[in-house]
């Protein structure tokens, strides 16, 4: 029959799991029996049920990191197959199936067989790389090693830069230093990671800042840290209101700004095919960053996690193990 199972989000830090009708594709769009659906840290906020959220959600909503095999293929697409294995852009995959355009979608090589592949966030990644503009020789610091900034780091350091991880958890330092790291701090004390970054560099800062976490004070500690006419990267989705900026700090610095959350999807696409090609190529290996999966019906235990980050989280997945009948 043609049902598939999709999660509905049915108020604050409450959802369902429903079988519904499964999507058929329209004119230019592919239809994708899903593997998995990566769980991203701006599900958090809308999780929460802040007053502009609104219920309920549309199945399978705001699942927007999924990858999987491509089942059934509307009119007007010539490049893309039934059976083919791809990662997409696309927005209602906390569900078993999910609509993407065709031009949204990244086919994966046979090198990826059977590993995950959350495409969205790995481009978003190499997108904020791009728009760093890191050259060999510089000081980077980017402050939150979570999925982002392992992979950052990892960028980084191949580019030629000193990377310095600045993160609250040991085990996230210990994830930077796998991922290459050349120095860690702890995030506990404002002043002394100011001292410890002016010891590194003697006394100019970081020719580059990467903000990775999405709060006021990781923010405000990247612009104390960004070095006289240096960048200050904002990766961090900030989305749980507004925030201050010390202006007058930014001015007298000549600093460059950067909010590097692209939203042209030709962009995005160019960020999702270069992830592809390093995954695939060996050049970056993220499967040590998805560190818990979860099934659909355990959606809110992915999305809690998230928040919480237990010792030694990274990432979730939310998995699916077969078609349904």
């Amino acid at each position: 029959m043609n049902k598939m199972l999709a999660a509905v989000f049915t108020g604050p830090r409450a959802f369902a799991v429903h079988q519904v009708e499964r999507p058929e594709p329209g004119a230019g769009e592919v239809r994708i029996r899903l593997e998995g659906c990566g769980v991203c840290a701006s599900n958090i906020t809308p999780w929460e049920g802040p007053e502009w959220m609104q219920f309920p959600t549309e199945p399978g909503g705001m699942g927007h990191e999924g990858w999987g095999v491509i089942d059934a293929v509307g009119a007007d697409v010539a490049n893309l197959t039934v059976g083919e294995r791809v990662a997409a852009l696309s927005f209602k995959s906390f569900a078993e199936f999910d609509l993407a355009k065709a031009d949204a979608v990244v086919k994966l090589p046979e090198s990826l067989k059977n590993e995950p592949f959350p495409g969205e966030p790995l481009g978003c990644a190499f997108n904020i790389f791009r728009r760093s503009d890191i050259r060999p020789g510089q000081t980077v610091a980017i402050i939150g090693i979570g999925f982002l900034g392992a992979v950052l780091t990892r960028l980084a350091k191949d580019a030629g830069a000193r990377v310095v991880a600045i993160s609250r958890r040991e085990s996230s330092l210990a994830l930077a230093r796998s991922y290459g790291a050349d120095e860690v701090i702890v995030m506990d004390d404002h002043w002394r990671i100011l001292e410890d970054v002016r010891t590194l560099t003697g006394g100019k800062g970081c020719e580059r800042v990467i903000e990775a976490v999405g709060k006021q004070w990781p923010l405000d500690l990247a612009g104390e840290l960004v070095c006289e006419g240096g960048r200050l990267v904002i990766a961090g989705y900030h989305q749980d209101g507004p925030r201050q900026v010390n202006m007058q700090m930014w001015n007298w610095k000549g600093i460059d700004i950067v909010s590097a959350h692209e939203r042209d999807p030709e962009v995005q696409m160019h960020g999702l095919r270069d992830a592809v090609e390093a995954v695939a190529s060996g050049r970056l290996d993220p499967r040590p960053l998805y560190t818990h999966r979860y099934g659909l019906d355990r959606l809110g235990d992915a999305l809690n996690d998230t928040r919480d980050k237990p010792d030694g989280f990274v990432k979730a997945l939310v998995t699916f193990e077969a078609e349904p009948a």
